[in-house]
């Protein structure tokens, strides 16, 4: 009797089955193991926590930015996007705006900064229908020279040397030149970048200052480097070789003259002296080519604030940047607000009397002040950029090669000697090839090493005293006494 009651009892290893819930019998039914419905949660271990602690924190904060950055966007653009609703007459154009922006020394992409414009700055334009164009110069220096080439050609349109262009067709309602100039001060300029203002102020002030005469930069180059005696050949020694038939063989030296500069070439211009052509004289009246004494009222200027991080030892400010883009959504946004709404002030300068050549370099920072120190710590990012020793070496690695270059071209053309395999395949250039690539490579050249003279850190930004009364900044709007965020009046 004991014994059948022992047996009846549950055995201590045996554990009392649970009744099955309904959900677990239907999963069961579907094929999913029986074993895991038996794992009991627990944490992962050390190693795992710490990797999901760092994973969701990066990419919170990540995500946490770019909601930022379309929060900030949104609000900027609710503020301006009235403007965009008032009507137009059928004559009137939107406003327009001048975007420029420079290549940034040391990065071979030119259009970072038209880039971090069309990201940041771009949306609340369009949000407020105000039209833009772009332009940027693809080498340090291209914009300066652009700008003043631009401001020479209305002064001669100005002084009636030149006519006003026109279209093929002249449509009836087309803008005059007067209306034209009136949209360019209602639009602005936006600057993108300390470079870009250095390259700016450096042609606006060539263009005011230098002579209105039209100068094809090309063409001074190709003279001046005709009678340099790159190409000139030598002469060669006057040999008294009998021939077969008792008369002296033709050598090069009896049959051309012996101040022969070998073979003619449209790039090279002969030069009775060889000496550096002179500039041409002008025909136009003297007092046109004094500068003027005033300037007219220019377009107002935007400074939006441009930093590009290139190199390995910038990699830190890359990483920061990358998730703190909410920082450039508020700048370029607020930039942005502040050409649309058109408050301005006039630019701003504390020692601007003093000329480029009486600043000495370590002192130029401090010593000009107001807005010539826009975006100041940009410069250390890219100082030591560009090195003139790094032109001087391309120059010299280029004109070491050229006299072996020349020769084979000459020997080929001549027919002095018969091409080899690799020159059938791959002919090398011919004299005149190699002109036009010298001219080529200089022109390279001798503009970096001019734009670097104007955008190198510790240089001063170009200044002329007539620019005070002619430049505008735009400046903070007023601020609403309700939430004291800027609005418009």
């Amino acid at each position: 009797m004991s014994s059948q009651y022992a047996d009846s009892l549950p055995k201590p290893s045996e554990a009392p089955i649970r009744p099955k819930s309904g959900v677990r019998a239907a999963l069961e039914h579907t094929g999913i193991p029986p074993s895991w419905f038996e794992k009991r949660p627990k944490l992962p271990s050390r190693n795992w926590l710490i990797f999901l602690s760092v994973t969701t924190s990066i990419v919170s904060y990540y995500v946490y930015d770019r909601r930022e950055c379309k929060r900030i966007r949104a609000e900027y653009a609710s503020r301006v996007e009235h403007l965009a609703q008032e009507p137009l007459r059928p004559s009137d154009l939107p406003r327009k705006v001048t975007v420029y922006g420079a290549k940034w020394p040391g990065d071979e992409d030119h259009e970072k900064s038209l880039r971090f414009f069309r990201k940041y700055v771009k949306p609340v334009l369009v949000a407020a229908a105000v039209d833009y164009e772009m332009i940027s110069g693809r080498r340090s220096g291209d914009l300066a020279n652009r700008i003043a080439n631009e401001i020479k050609t209305r002064r001669r349109v100005d002084a009636g040397l030149e006519p006003t262009f026109q279209g093929p067709v002249t449509l009836p309602n087309q803008p005059t030149l007067e209306q034209k100039r009136k949209r360019e001060l209602e639009g602005g300029i936006v600057i993108v970048g300390r470079h870009t203002l250095k390259e700016f102020m450096s042609g606006l002030k060539r263009g005011w200052t230098e002579s209105m005469e039209r100068v094809d930069r090309e063409d001074m180059i190709a003279q001046e480097l005709s009678s340099d005696g790159r190409f000139d050949e030598l002469e060669e020694p006057v040999v008294d070789h009998e021939g077969l038939d008792g008369e002296p063989l033709p050598t090069r030296s009896r049959l051309l003259p012996s101040k022969s500069t070998g073979l003619f070439s449209p790039l090279q211009i002969p030069s009775s002296n060889q000496s550096k052509p002179s500039k041409p004289s002008s025909n136009w009246p003297s007092d046109l080519e004094t500068p003027p004494s005033t300037i007219p009222a220019l377009p107002s200027l935007l400074l939006v604030p441009f930093t590009n991080y290139i190199g390995f030892k910038q990699v830190p400010q890359m990483l920061w940047g990358f998730f703190n883009e909410r920082h450039k959504v508020r700048a370029g946004s607020e930039a942005a607000y502040r050409l649309v709404l058109s408050h301005t002030r006039p630019f701003a300068t504390t020692n601007a009397t003093l000329s480029v050549s009486e600043i000495q370099p370590s002192q130029s920072d401090e010593r000009q002040g107001g807005d010539l120190n826009f975006d100041l710590p940009a410069e250390s990012y890219y100082a030591g950029a560009y090195t003139p020793s790094e032109t001087e070496k391309a120059r010299k690695t280029y004109y070491d090669a050229l006299p072996a270059k020349l020769a084979t071209a000459r020997a080929l053309a001549r027919g002095t000697r018969a091409p080899t395999k690799d020159e059938d395949k791959h002919p090398p250039p011919t004299e005149v090839e190699l002109r036009a690539e010298r001219l080529k490579k200089e022109m390279r050249w001798r503009g970096d090493e001019a734009g670097w003279e104007v955008v190198k850190p510790g240089q001063a930004v170009e200044w002329d005293e007539r620019f005070a009364d002619a430049l505008q900044v735009f400046n903070e709007p007023p601020r609403t006494a309700e939430d004291g965020s800027p609005g418009a009046e």
